[in-house]
């Protein structure tokens, strides 16, 4: 039984906790709050708010800490050999999320990063339909992750929610955009970013580039976690609010009528996922890598490449042009 400690149990940490808590692991758990540490129902030999303390008794570890902290605790769990689940961001900086990358690599550690939406079993059928070609040719992808809430106080709006779905567009493609374009505004004077409207430029292989809109913010009344792909054969809207018909297909077309372009509605398709939470899939996920020894599904690389188009787009933001992804 693997020993795995789970550092930090704030709002999404203490998800963690519930469902690490069903998992066949011996748990140990760290906050620097003993407040939330006497709550977490976990033996007193198995929690610290010294993080540290229990680096030697550990095997792996589950990081949902505030995002600057990423770096120097994973560095030394790295370091250490032990295996590292770390939530996104899994740094601030790319430059850090290679380095981090490198040093999983280099020690045989398994270094997951949690990019969550890549679990829902939603996630997967689009990814394995886009592979097959059943949209056809694709045209765009749009992504709305947004809705009235507190900001995360820890990083601006574009690291914190967009990277969701940028992330999820690398998965569907299978690769990181070729350019970006970003605008960013600051309407809560924090020095953060709280709206955000990105422009991705995938290669497709052709001379017809897929463009990706992926929009977050905190300030539009209600809640949306909205991806739309279209294609030349077919689209498809999922609604990850939803827990099971999260899909609906629609086979719509555009078709020459002499001078004309026509919009032909076609069929519609409700689909339906059978419920599963994507965290304790993720966990799963991890679990089952360290214990076998097998590569992550969402390894370093997905993270650093993440980043590295949330850098573009802040970098766009500033100067008001596309900014290339080096290769």
């Amino acid at each position: 039984m693997k020993r795995i400690l789970l550092i930090g149990i704030g709002r999404w940490g203490a998800n963690h906790l519930r469902v690490l808590k069903s998992m066949p692991i011996e748990l140990f758990v760290a906050d620097r709050y003993e407040q939330r540490l006497s709550s977490a129902d976990i033996p007193e030999s198995h929690r610290s708010s010294d993080a540290r303390s229990l680096f030697p008794s550990i095997d792996a570890a589950v990081v949902v800490t505030p995002a600057q902290a990423h770096f120097e605790i994973c560095r030394e769990l790295l370091g250490m050999g032990k295996d590292v689940f770390v939530e996104k961001p899994i740094t601030l900086v790319s430059s850090e999320a290679k380095k981090l990358t490198e040093l999983a690599e280099k020690s045989g550690s398994i270094l997951q990063v949690g990019h969550i939406f890549r679990f829902d079993p939603a996630s997967l059928w689009l990814r394995d339909v886009i592979a097959e070609g059943r949209f056809g040719q694709l045209k765009m992808l749009r992504a709305r992750f947004s809705g009235f809430k507190r900001p995360r106080p820890d990083t601006g709006v574009t690291f914190a929610d967009s990277l969701h779905f940028i992330d999820l567009f690398n998965f569907l493609i299978g690769a990181p955009p070729r350019r970006v374009n970003g605008v960013l505004r600051d309407f809560l004077g924090r020095g953060m970013d709280d709206e955000s409207l990105i422009v991705l430029e995938y290669n497709q292989g052709n001379n017809s580039p897929i463009f990706a809109t992926v929009e977050a913010g905190y300030h539009a009344p209600g809640k949306f976690r909205e991806v739309v792909i279209v294609g030349t054969d077919s689209s498809a809207v999922c609604d990850y609010n939803v827990a099971q018909y999260k899909i609906k297909t629609f086979e719509n077309r555009h078709v020459a009528d002499s001078d004309a372009i026509k919009a032909e509605e076609g069929a519609v398709h409700q689909l339906e996922f059978p419920p599963e939470e994507p965290l304790r899939a993720e966990l799963a996920a991890f679990i089952d890598s360290i214990e076998k020894r097998t590569p992550s599904p969402v390894d370093g690389w997905a993270g650093f490449h993440a980043i590295r188009v949330v850098e573009a787009a802040l970098q766009s933001a500033r100067t008001g042009v596309w900014v290339e992804i080096a290769k």
